[in-house]
């Protein structure tokens, strides 16, 4: 009887990861650029479901490595806030690949074809738009300001 691999989710990123290699860093990275999260709750929040252990230890990687800013919440002295330093920003373009090459061979992904299809014909005008958005504390998909919404 072959054993069937449970998947965490259809994200592209997540299909991509779970075939090359482990998730959670680029995870916390992708949530951070796609959906705008930036405190330990709503990383912990994701659909693929990280144990706390992994998470503090991940954060405080990526933050040791030069990926990750940690901050102080400005409302809200017992939270921290993440955002992406310049080195972090970099990330942008192996994201927005790997979002890529998933969508095209993951029959089950997430991704939204009309911003696969946006990405693949429009990828040099949108990496920068997207890193000035991320920059700004804005994220593509979520939010009122979201990269996408301004794009409508």
């Amino acid at each position: 009887m072959k054993h069937k691999h449970h998947r965490r989710s259809d994200c592209p990123i997540n299909f991509a990861l779970e075939v090359l290699g482990d998730p959670w860093s680029l995870l916390i990275i992708r949530d951070i650029v796609y959906f705008g999260k930036k405190t330990y709750t709503e990383f912990l929040a994701s659909e693929e479901g990280i144990a706390t252990n992994i998470l503090a230890s991940r954060l405080a990687h990526l933050e040791q490595q030069g990926i990750l800013l940690k901050r102080p919440h400005p409302t809200n002295e017992r939270k921290e806030m993440y955002a992406l330093t310049e080195k972090g920003l970099d990330l942008i373009p192996l994201l927005v690949e790997m979002a890529n090459w998933s969508a095209e061979h993951d029959p089950q992904t997430g991704a939204p074809p009309d911003w696969i299809a946006l990405m693949k014909a429009k990828r040099e005008q949108m990496l920068p738009l997207i890193r000035e958005t991320v920059q700004q504390g804005r994220a593509v998909f979520a939010g009122p300001d979201s990269l996408v919404s301004q794009l409508q």
